[in-house]
């Protein structure tokens, strides 16, 4: 059982050692910090606060010539809101312990985003390198029987996602195995997101978590008086930003950042990292790993001693965008940037937040910040429940009133509209514009939430405590609604 204690081990040689926090145990304490300055009572905090499910399942698959006995979870933190939502991970890190915090985080993170769903997270305690691709469906569509089992999985129950190890393949199974089950289910495609888009998915998917920090670091760049407290000049352009994890969230995060002008000094991957003062271009990067293997000696960069040495390099913006844990209360005080924005889920511990604080580093949290991916998923979960592509309605109707209007322009000043400007006015939106839209003001407004609940109270430390105050306020505002609670 999880305690809420720091554990302490005797070391031969240094006696009493703390060691950190459990992951979980991170996110509890973030939500505690955050709680006292909200209105609700002890026992509504404690149930926003609980995991209503958990189901840890173990099951045989056939691997080669022998039975494999595979570990796996679905955790469901919060049912405030249905369905729940949370992605799947494949790795051989995945325990309890970290599904557990995962799943919260998606609950705080949907809420301050205005996405209707409770929290839920899933795993799978494999490397999916050491299986072949026929090994991992086989694997892939076991656990998704198990989760239809239990009911753990259904377009208004629970619909999984992307998230490290997996991806539109893994998810393309989880369907297809649902709906052979779930024979005629009219919402059926809803079940899972981030799939293909020739199986129900939506364009824009696959960047959106990127693209969503992107947005959400770029406005909170646009406040003066926040980057004037920090000595930077507004906007994106220009700032030297170093990227950790050339993933799909690292790689899109840098590509967008590239495209507006800041420039990327160091990326970091889990073998090497590259530094180039003069700016590093993430496509040629990814190119180049893609025919080495490897970004270790990119063409015109350093390649540092060690790939952690990246994280404590001076930069205005370090964006952590792999796993969980990677700065701590060890290479906090080392940490060189202005901000930090958290495209990973769970980057620092409570010790390394409370140490940057008061270094007055700013830290915009993965709690709001990577909610880009789930944002889209909703998008996709409503177009598998309307039946209908986005764009595909209003799309010509919308082309040939701009077209109308431009002649009409025309027509009173007597002046043609140039080739490329009748190109951008007359464009009826597509499915991709409409995504992109709807995550850009999604995530604009996010920030502009959590900035009112900072600034308007001068107890709150930093943007993580108002934001988890954001999504705590919204959470008991719907309890309240249901009538759970007086």
């Amino acid at each position: 059982m999880l305690t809420s204690d720091q554990v302490t081990t005797n070391h031969p040689a240094q006696g009493p050692v703390k060691k950190p926090y459990s992951f979980f145990h991170n996110v509890e304490m973030w939500f505690d910090k955050a709680a006292r300055f909200t209105k609700w009572e002890k026992g509504i905090l404690e149930q926003i606060k609980a995991c209503n499910a958990v189901y840890r399942m173990r099951f045989p698959v056939k691997i080669g010539d022998h039975i494999e006995v595979i570990e796996a979870y679905r955790v469901q933190h919060s049912h405030h809101k249905l369905p729940c939502k949370g992605g799947i991970r494949y790795s051989e890190e995945v325990n309890q312990d970290e599904v557990m915090a995962l799943a919260a985080l998606m609950t705080y993170k949907c809420a301050i985003v205005n996405v209707p769903f409770g929290g839920a997270k899933g795993g799978i305690r494999i490397n999916p390198k050491k299986y072949s691709v026929y090994e991992l469906e086989k694997i892939t569509r076991r656990y998704t029987s198990e989760l239809i089992k239990k009911n753990f999985i259904g377009p208004g129950i629970d619909v999984p996602a992307p998230d490290y190890g997996t991806g539109e393949r893994e998810m393309s199974w989880i369907l297809d195995t649902y709906l052979s089950l779930k024979p005629g289910e009219l919402d059926g495609l809803g079940c899972v997101t981030g799939k293909p888009v020739s199986q129900g998915g939506v364009r824009g998917r696959k960047e959106a978590t990127g693209r969503g920090v992107f947005y959400g670091l770029r406005e909170v760049l646009s406040h003066k008086e926040d980057m004037k407290r920090l000595g930077l000049e507004p906007g994106v352009e220009g700032k030297t930003v170093i990227v950790q994890g050339l993933g799909n969230v690292g790689y899109h995060t840098a590509k967008f950042f590239y495209e507006a002008g800041a420039k990327i000094i160091c990326l970091i991957e889990w073998d090497a990292a590259i530094y180039n003062p003069r700016g590093l271009n993430p496509d040629e990067v990814v190119k180049f790993r893609e025919e080495t293997g490897s970004i270790k000696n990119f063409p015109g960069a350093q390649t540092l001693r060690r790939n952690t040495d990246g994280l404590e390099l001076e930069c205005d913006i370090l964006i952590p965008a792999a796993l969980e844990n990677v700065i701590d209360a060890e290479n906090a005080p080392r940490i060189k940037a202005r901000i930090i924005g958290e495209a990973a889920n769970g980057p620092l511990t409570v010790e390394a937040d409370e140490i940057l604080l008061k270094k007055n580093v700013l830290v915009v949290p993965d709690v709001f910040l990577n909610a880009g991916g789930v944002t889209v998923s909703y998008f996709e979960w409503l177009k598998n429940l309307q039946h209908v592509r986005y764009g595909r309605i209003e799309k010509r109707f919308t082309a040939n009133m701009n077209h109308l209007i431009l002649e009409q322009i025309e027509k009173n000043t007597g002046k043609p509209v140039d080739d490329a400007h009748r190109r951008l006015i007359e464009h009826g939106p597509d499915e991709i514009d409409l995504v992109n839209s709807g995550l850009e003001e999604t995530m604009i407004e996010a920030v502009q939430e959590i900035r009112e609940i900072w600034h308007s109270h001068k107890d709150i430390p930093d943007m993580r405590t108002a934001a988890f105050v954001s999504a705590i306020n919204k959470i008991g505002e719907a309890y309240a609604q249901l009538g759970i609670f007086p």
